[in-house]
């Protein structure tokens, strides 16, 4: 099997050909990899910004879609030639052992689910099976991007309809949030960001505002269309100046949800907390909150029945053998979702 190794920290994965495990354990399930999204978390990881990586070398990856080739003991919930999608929220299901792969001589650990390798074992708990008609390279949105702007809007954002929202940063998750806010009626949804080219995706999804955070000043436009400030902030971009700025433009009696994650472990905020004793809210993203066995196949269900359409929130293609090239895309903020096409190998 082809797999894209993190052997070293802020270093480019290496493409290498692995051995899958002799034998499938307890909850476990053998999947063919189809497609793989590529998010923030694996630049984090790559980039170690939580610190030395006591694991290496290991694989990567957290959203794709996949065809079940095999399933281990105790595994009841997916069969062989089922379509799943691949997720890191915790399922319904076993928690299995984790997986060890071989690479020559070296062992190269994995978590409970990994996507940037065309086959993988993954725990029960951490998949999701969905109806054959749905294109696996769409269905890989649903392990993390569209569920997290889903679940940030509506479970840690707690929308009622009609409510206003602020969204800093609109990449795959920050669509992801318009995208949900316009499905819950939230008026204005105010999109903002440094690149125009995501903006515009912003208006296609949903947004009925943009601000372009280079080129426009963000507390006199923002207040100039909610003059109290939004109901509803999001954060996304997890820099220190933006989330304090997001914090500050947001309502008295507002919820401000930070998705995006500090760059190291020495960015703190600095807020006025006051607010926070009285009716505003400060609360973290942990994948939305959402339990994937739920919320997937309803929203997939929404999407056939065209309440939305993911059309065009995937801005780049690539193979796996160019997978360090989608992520330099992804870094340098051209590219809105990468999509990795895995390949028989």
């Amino acid at each position: 099997m082809l797999a894209a190794i993190l052997v070293e920290q802020k270093q480019p994965l290496v493409i290498d050909e692995i051995s899958l495990p002799p034998d499938l354990q307890y909850g476990q399930v053998l999947v063919r990899v189809k497609y793989s999204g590529i998010c923030g978390s694996q630049l984090g990881e790559i980039d170690g910004v939580k610190g030395p990586d006591r694991f290496l070398p290991h694989l990567l990856g957290h959203e794709g879609g996949a065809v079940v080739e095999d399933i281990g003991p105790g595994v009841t919930k997916v069969k062989p030639g089922d379509h799943v999608v691949l997720h890191w929220r915790k399922a319904t299901g076993i928690e299995s052992p984790t997986p060890l792969y071989r690479w020559g001589r070296n062992t190269v650990n994995a978590g409970w689910v990994t996507t940037f390798n065309n086959q993988a074992v993954v725990s029960e708990n951490r998949l999701t099976p969905i109806s054959k008609d749905i294109s696996l390279e769409a269905a890989a949105l649903y392990g993390c991007a569209i569920t997290t702007g889903y679940g940030a809007v509506f479970n840690d954002g707690m929308l009622k309809a009609g409510q206003s929202i602020a969204i800093f940063g609109v990449g795959g998750i920050g669509l992801s949030e318009v995208l949900s806010a316009r499905l819950g009626s939230a008026n204005p949804i105010i999109a903002i960001d440094i690149h125009q080219h995501k903006l515009d995706k912003a208006e296609h999804f949903g947004a009925t505002h943009t601000i372009n955070s280079a080129t426009e000043n963000v507390r006199e436009k923002l207040l100039d269309t909610i003059p109290d400030g939004p109901d509803i902030v999001i954060e996304n971009t997890g820099i220190n100046a933006v989330r304090e700025q997001a914090y500050s433009l947001a309502a008295k009696t507002s919820r401000v949800v930070l998705v995006g994650v500090p760059k190291s472990p020495s960015d703190k905020m600095q807020i006025d907390s006051l607010q926070l004793h009285f009716t505003k809210v400060l609360t973290g993203c942990h994948g939305g909150d959402i339990e994937p066995n739920y919320h997937i196949p309803r929203l997939l269900n929404l999407q056939q029945q065209g309440y939305f359409s993911t059309d065009g929130m995937i801005s780049h293609r690539f193979d796996l053998d160019r997978i360090n090239e989608a992520i330099e895309k992804m870094r340098s903020g051209e590219s809105i979702r990468c999509s990795i096409e895995m390949g028989e190998k």
